[in-house]
């Protein structure tokens, strides 16, 4: 929490985060999830994680798949938000 209290008051144009919702519970992946609405309307924020409810904020998604073994793919997918 100090490093988002930190990012809050100087706020950088991009925001680069790696599994950081990893070890969370579902209380706390909804708090994540608000602050990270929150550093998305000053940033751009690159964020790396396999929780589903995390991705469902996101406006594009790339995936690293594997079709055939020693060659990997990269898939994008562009997300429409829906307004709440």
């Amino acid at each position: 929490t100090l490093i988002f209290a930190l990012y809050l008051h100087h706020p950088s144009p991009l925001c680069l985060l790696n599994e950081v919702d990893a070890a969370l519970d579902d209380v706390n992946i909804d708090r994540f999830n608000r602050l990270l609405r929150r550093l998305a309307e000053s940033s751009q924020i690159i964020l790396v994680t396999h929780n589903k409810r995390t991705m469902e904020l996101a406006d594009v998604i790339y995936g690293i798949t594997m079709e055939k073994p020693g060659i990997s793919k990269v898939v994008s997918v562009r997300l429409e938000q829906v307004p709440e």
